[in-house]
């Protein structure tokens, strides 16, 4: 099979299993990529993770295209962010039919009932694998404990990811100094502003235009991406309802994939089948600029001191982050006896006999599933 071909199987594979959110992605990475078929080593997978925390965007899309030039260049980067992406697409799209023929998002609860422990299971495993590469020292450990710490006391996510990078830069150069300017250390980011004109009716032009600026200036959780899409399609352009956002918001989260899809969802309330597309590709085609832009400069950041040390302390950031969430998802998930032993259960079979985590999310599902019917 040739790598372009083969990138973009094993993202189709990984694309109709990612549930979770960006942390459970991450971590279905690097099981897939990182131990199972060894496209790259945790060191070149955490640089990766610390590059696409320094850009706007969907980091797991973002990483998924990394993945996909690391493997087969520049058809593999594209084959890596259209096979992660279009499963979730075409699922959401399926849904997007369904709600305006029916009036009403179909029900998968028990779907998420059982998948969700398994999720948990699998973002820990990944935090083990990575932590043990990434933090190795008392600096690094003490960083990460601040960063925790700061988190749950409401710190911003992308404020404490650049300050954890020049905590670190500056920590590893300090006897530089004396001696040496830190000029080689700025990192360029681009941003881009496109502002898409407010419209008393809805065109493609203007919603893509709306699409391509959250995609471009968006950092952060899921929480800012809503609070982009309300500011901009229920206040500004007044083109759908707050129970239309929700809504938007929820086919997302129930569905694989980036929850960026959740675009896709209102592209199709506004315009059907030709703005879904137009909604999809507006929000995501930033995030593959950003990363084709970017690309060049990894390895230049690696071998630089200074760099290198921001790219390091933003990994341990980034860690920190991906362990604040797990407690949170872990509180919200585990929440009676059977999600607590489909997370033991899951967490056995990964640490102890690493089985293949793509298989433990359908039986969670089914698990699920069972469980609503005893019930």
């Amino acid at each position: 099979m040739k790598p372009a071909l083969e990138v973009l199987a094993a993202f189709l594979k990984v694309g109709l299993t990612a549930f979770g959110g960006p942390a459970a992605h991450i971590s279905l990475f690097r099981e897939q990529f990182v131990r199972r078929r060894r496209w790259l080593t945790d060191e070149a997978f955490l640089d990766l993770l610390a590059a696409t925390n320094l850009i706007p965007g969907p980091n797991s899309t973002e990483m998924a295209t990394h993945i996909g030039f690391v493997r087969a260049g520049w058809p593999g980067l594209v084959a890596g962010a259209v096979g992660f992406t279009l499963p979730a697409t075409v699922i959401v799209l399926a849904l997007s039919w369904l709600y305006v023929r029916f009036g009403s998002t179909p029900q998968a609860g028990w779907l998420l009932y059982g998948i969700k422990p398994v999720m948990i299971a699998i973002i820990v495993q990944a935090l083990l694998g990575l932590g043990r590469k990434a933090i190795a020292s008392i600096t690094s450990l003490s960083l990460a404990a601040v960063c925790v710490g700061l988190y749950f006391m409401g710190t911003n996510e992308v404020l404490l990811l650049f300050a954890g990078g020049a905590a670190m830069m500056l920590l590893r150069n300090w006897h530089r100094l004396s001696i040496s300017r830190a000029s080689n250390a700025g990192l360029l980011l681009p941003l881009l502003g496109v502002s898409g004109a407010a419209a008393p009716t809805f065109s493609l032009a203007a919603m893509f235009l709306t699409f391509l600026k959250i995609g471009a200036i968006l950092y952060g959780s899921g929480y800012v991406l809503i609070a982009f899409l309300r500011a901009d399609f229920v206040e500004r352009l007044g083109w759908i309802t707050e129970a239309q956002l929700i809504d938007a918001i929820a086919i997302g989260q129930l569905t694989p994939g980036p929850l960026f899809t959740s675009a896709t969802f209102i592209g199709y309330l506004l315009g059907g089948m030709p703005a879904a597309l137009v909604a999809t590709l507006g929000i995501f085609l930033p995030g593959y600029i950003f990363v084709a832009l970017t690309r060049p400069i990894i390895p230049r950041l690696r071998a630089s001191p200074w760099a290198g040390a921001l790219l390091d302390g933003v990994i341990v950031a980034s860690l920190a982050l991906m362990a604040a969430v797990t407690v949170q998802l872990g509180l919200a998930s585990l929440v009676d006896l059977p999600t607590l032993a489909i997370f033991a259960v899951a967490a056995l079979l990964l640490l102890r006999f690493r089985v293949e985590s793509t298989w433990l999310i359908p039986a969670g599902a089914l698990a699920g599933l069972l469980i609503s019917i005893i019930r």
